[in-house]
């Protein structure tokens, strides 16, 4: 049964309800902690399951230019949140620092001079 998401306009508080599909639009909805009936759908998010080739596609079509990038910390950082929202994998925390510190215009370089363990497991340089 579909869960739908509203918000009371006399408490402003956020709840949800289970209903079919066939009562949606039918079944009066109330707050459930206020008991008001001056409700508003709030419209959520949709997550679509894709495939990992319709994913990789989707992450090629995106980029069509990735030249230069490594000249341009902020608009890198961009594309690796983009990239890391499209693998559908939860990232570790380490990728999101990274990329706001990109996005706040930091280069790699001062990146990994400001975060040394970055590259504890990461390649040897001999």
């Amino acid at each position: 049964m579909p869960t739908y998401d509203f918000v009371c306009t006399a408490c402003e508080k956020r709840f949800d309800v289970f209903m079919t599909f066939s009562e949606y639009g039918k079944k009066p909805v109330n707050c459930t902690h206020c008991g008001s009936d001056k409700v508003r759908r709030r419209m959520t998010k949709v997550r679509i399951a894709k495939s990992e080739e319709s994913r990789l596609e989707s992450m090629a079509n995106g980029f069509p230019g990735l030249d230069g990038l490594e000249d341009d910390p902020k608009s890198l950082g961009r594309v690796m949140r983009k990239l890391g929202s499209e693998t559908g994998e939860n990232l570790p925390p380490e990728f999101d620092e990274v990329v706001d510190r990109l996005e706040a215009g930091q280069s790699p370089e001062e990146i990994e001079s400001a975060l040394p363990d970055l590259d504890a497991g990461g390649s040897t340089d001999d």
